[in-house]
């Protein structure tokens, strides 16, 4: 489990890797629901998800459930949303 961070500053909270292999990009948020907060998360995941050669993006929020598609200068990229709870329990059974 490693960060990314990028020259501007931008960072991602962890990447999982298995090897070489990046297998997961997640950034922890307590509410996305404000724009300037979920640019810059929806942003940092974009440009690491192209730099890395990653495309399972993964929010862990307080209380939001939901995937959407996002687009940022051409980098179009499926990103889920899942509450904290939700995701301890899905990786407690698997």
């Amino acid at each position: 489990m490693y960060y990314w961070k990028s020259r501007d500053q931008e960072e991602v909270d962890f990447v999982i890797q298995t090897g070489t292999e990046v297998r997961e990009l997640i950034q922890v948020c307590w509410n996305p629901k404000q724009p300037k907060t979920l640019e810059r998360e929806i942003r940092s995941l974009l440009k690491a998800s192209r730099k890395l050669n990653c495309t399972k993006l993964l929010i862990i929020t307080y209380e939001d459930d939901f995937s959407e598609e996002y687009n940022w200068f051409g980098i179009k990229e499926k990103v889920v949303f899942v509450p904290a709870w939700k995701w301890m329990l899905e990786k407690s059974i698997a």
